[in-house]
């Protein structure tokens, strides 16, 4: 079931079973006291999720047509594969460079990578040449969402902050546990030096935030900044 988190923000929790689990989240402009009316969604989840991502959608009381961007935070199979069950939809798709390039076939990885070996292996069947997709770089602003490039768990890992909501995106760069942060495991992850490297960057430079909505785990509502500095704080 869709949970609402604030006054327009939703999380829609997708997923087969529980380590498959993706959070989905869709930021509503118009509940807020501002000019923005926009309508955005932070990631899709798997391509076949129970609930499925229309379902979630239909129970915040929206549908694919009122979407007006996607905001992925990087090119996984459990992020950008609910794309195809958004029928009709036809809003941007945003995502960043690395990651976009990764996706349209115009950078390959190695396949001795364990990870770049895998996306060489899925791209063909979850390609997203058919989207409107619009590559984003460190800094940029997507309407009142800014963009912050911590490549590590992918090339092109993104987080978006969006001051409004008070929130940042976190994606993968970290995973919720125990009422705090961790970091994704190696297996699952490009370069552990380089994501480890982000979330310190990161962390240092971003303004206070008080939800870091992860992918994976419960959403944190308050102090999400104090408790990523934590986590940068004790890493190696």
């Amino acid at each position: 079931m869709a949970r609402r988190l604030a006054d327009g923000l939703w999380q829609f929790d997708l997923g087969l079973v529980t380590p498959l689990a993706t959070n989905v989240f869709l930021a509503d402009e118009s509940a807020l006291d501002g000019p923005g009316d926009d309508v955005t969604l932070v990631d899709t989840g798997l391509p076949v999720n129970y609930p499925t991502l229309a379902s979630e959608l239909d129970d915040a009381g929206y549908e694919a047509g009122d979407i007006d961007r996607v905001l992925l935070t990087h090119y996984d199979l459990d992020h950008v594969g609910g794309l195809r069950g958004l029928g009709s939809f036809d809003a941007p798709v945003y995502i960043g460079e690395r990651d976009a390039a990764l996706a349209r076939g115009e950078w390959d990885p190695p396949w001795f990578h364990h990870k770049g070996a895998f996306h060489r292996l899925v791209r063909p069947f979850f390609d997203l040449s058919d989207v409107d997709l619009r590559p984003v770089a460190d800094g940029d602003a997507v309407g009142a969402f800014a963009a912050h490039h911590t490549p590590g768990h992918n090339p092109g890992h993104t987080v978006f902050v969006h001051e409004g909501f008070d929130a940042a995106f976190l994606g993968d760069l970290v995973w919720e546990e125990r009422g705090g942060y961790t970091t994704p495991f190696w297996l699952d992850s490009y370069d552990m030096r380089e994501l480890r490297e982000s979330v310190r960057r990161f962390a240092a430079a971003t303004p206070d935030f008080e939800r870091g909505l992860v992918a994976h785990g419960d959403p944190l509502l308050v102090d999400g900044s104090d408790r990523l500095r934590e986590l940068a704080d004790g890493l190696r």
